[in-house]
């Protein structure tokens, strides 16, 4: 279980940080991504924050489980908003929003199935 969640996480941290770094630097990718959807792109680098947060959130979540567990829900959370951004122009090209969201959602779960005792024959 623990190589399960160590490969998920460090996954999981390591596209939101490089995406973050996309934002930071103001990689094309974002700023067509931000065109397309109408989003300012002076939301670029408070946006990447986030996802720099998040994926700060997820390797401190190997010292304090709960830390991961937030991070990985908050970078749920900005997802869902992405999907909301992505439904609101009419843009059903969600290939790489569908990563983007499985890899917290999976971290997330692997985490919640290593560190919460309740649930039998996981922990």
């Amino acid at each position: 279980m623990f190589a399960t969640y160590l490969v998920v996480t460090l996954l999981a941290s390591a596209a939101n940080g490089l995406a973050a770094t996309a934002n930071f630097i103001g990689h094309h990718y974002p700023k067509s991504q931000a065109d397309k959807l109408s989003v300012p792109r002076s939301w670029m680098r408070p946006l990447g924050a986030l996802l720099a947060a998040g994926a700060l959130g997820l390797l401190a979540g190997f010292a304090v489980p709960v830390l991961g567990m937030l991070a990985a829900a908050g970078l749920v959370l900005y997802f869902l908003g992405a999907l909301c951004a992505h439904l609101r122009v009419h843009d059903y090209q969600l290939g790489p929003w569908a990563v983007f969201f499985c890899l917290p959602v999976a971290a997330l779960a692997v985490n919640l199935a290593r560190h919460d005792p309740g649930w039998p024959g996981l922990a």
